[in-house]
């Protein structure tokens, strides 16, 4: 008896022991034919979208390593003809384009740093209800945006204040841009409570401090979408450039690019046809490999500051 007493707990542990739940495996909503065949027409519209945006820069990308004769000749498509470093020798020899660079990548992140920090500076107090004067600091902000001084008077005040042909031109007058402004107070107006600002108050913390420690780390991804539209603002920026620089030494490397193409357009006055076609070819080469050389930088930068887009902060933070 002993022996089939445990017998018969060893078998009933060993039960227990393989013994699993059953789960039962979630059912799937069957799709109606119209939700199938809308779904279809989603991911062919997606698709045929993100062709539309990578034919173009596989085609530019195939381009730039061509041959001048075959890029001219428009054998190239997407994939390079007659593979050449050309163009980017061509480009790269030139130590003005260096140079441009090195000025590109200094006005990108000096002009991102003052735009980015005036911009929260600004944003945050007419974010508070508390802040008198809100109301028409913010109408004279919008004035601006929708009428501007022009372009001479523009030109004035930076000749009167003494930034022509300095690399203030490129950092002051363009610092702040209201559409940003508008962002940021909107988010703060949102994602700070005043619950927060009051609890801060309460403990002692001084407005500098409780916009250093509190507002500035829960918004990064505010702060990382304003600086990633100054900073491309900043690289794609010339016509600024173009106004108030005279010296070539502090000309952004938009400006230097778009000379090297004027002059080797320009530098065809020759009565050798062949020579006039060569440089044409080179001219065209040239377009493609500038192209890609400008890009790099922003495409460099975009993936650390993409996952922030669509991240959210302090929702459902504070409860009542």
């Amino acid at each position: 008896m002993v022996t089939l007493d445990r017998l018969a707990d060893s078998r009933t542990t060993r039960a227990n022991a393989n013994w699993k739940p059953r789960t039962k495996k979630p059912r799937r909503i069957r799709e109606s034919p119209a939700d199938r065949a809308l779904l279809v027409l989603i991911y062919l519209g997606l698709t045929l979208g993100a062709l539309f945006v990578i034919l173009p820069l596989l085609y530019i990308l195939a381009s730039s390593f061509s041959s001048p004769h075959a890029v001219t000749a428009g054998e190239v498509f997407l994939w390079p003809v007659d593979f050449t470093l050309k163009g980017y020798q061509t480009v790269l020899s030139d130590p003005q384009v260096l140079l441009g660079y090195a000025n590109s990548l200094f006005y990108m992140v000096a002009g991102t740093l003052i735009s980015t920090t005036l911009t929260v500076c600004i944003a945050w107090p007419l974010s508070r209800r508390t802040f008198m004067g809100r109301n028409v600091i913010m109408s004279l902000l919008l004035f601006t945006m929708l009428f501007s001084g022009g372009l001479i008077p523009t030109y004035m005040v930076v000749q009167n204040l003494g930034m022509l042909d300095t690399r203030w031109a490129l950092l002051l007058p363009q610092a702040v841009a209201v559409w940003q402004v508008i962002i940021a107070r909107t988010f703060f107006r949102s994602a700070i409570p005043d619950e927060l600002v009051e609890a801060a108050e309460l403990d002692g913390a001084s407005d500098w401090r409780f916009l250093w420690t509190m507002v500035l780390p829960l918004s990064k991804p505010l702060i990382a979408v304003i600086a990633l539209m100054y900073a491309i603002g900043q690289w794609n920026g010339y016509f600024d450039a173009l106004l108030y620089l005279k010296s070539s030494d502090l000309f952004p490397l938009q400006l230097v690019l778009r000379n090297i193409l004027v002059l080797n357009a320009t530098n065809g006055g020759t009565n050798d046809l062949a020579a006039q076609a060569q440089n044409q070819e080179l001219v065209n080469l040239l377009k493609y490999s500038l192209i890609v050389i400008t890009s790099v930088p922003v495409l460099i930068i975009y993936p650390f500051v993409a996952r922030y887009f669509s991240k959210g902060v302090l929702i459902g933070s504070v409860k009542g």
